[in-house]
């Protein structure tokens, strides 16, 4: 084998799974488990008007990609699939979950167009 950059963003790559499928799947255990809707469609650091609504659609997104994550892995270790196919897999799983929270972001918080009307107080 010859050290390119082939063979050193496949290691990244690879190497890049263990860290996201931590993340991914602990924050599923927070909010199926724990409850904790923190982390929930965040948008500039803030969370919905409602979190609990769109908690259980990123849990699943977070539970689905974790797991997709670890099984790549597995695959990779044992050999399971060739370097074509787990690559296309992880590259999928993470321009995925990418994309899917861009769009739960956006539902969760829709944007408002025109003026903004003053809240009048008495």
């Amino acid at each position: 084998m010859v050290f390119d950059i082939s063979v050193a963003l496949t290691w990244l790559l690879f190497l890049a799974l263990f860290p996201m499928a931590f993340f991914w799947l602990r924050r599923a255990w927070r909010i199926f488990i724990k409850k904790n809707y923190s982390e929930v469609a965040l948008k500039r650091g803030l969370p919905p008007n409602n979190p609990k609504k769109w908690a259980p659609v990123v849990g699943l997104l977070n539970l689905v990609c974790g797991g997709a994550a670890v099984w790549i892995i597995i695959a990779v270790v044992s050999g399971l699939y060739p370097f074509t196919t787990w690559n296309a897999y992880a590259g999928m799983t993470i321009w995925g979950k990418i994309f899917a929270d861009l769009i739960i972001r956006f539902q969760a918080h829709p944007m408002t167009f025109g003026r903004k009307k003053k809240t009048t107080t008495d």
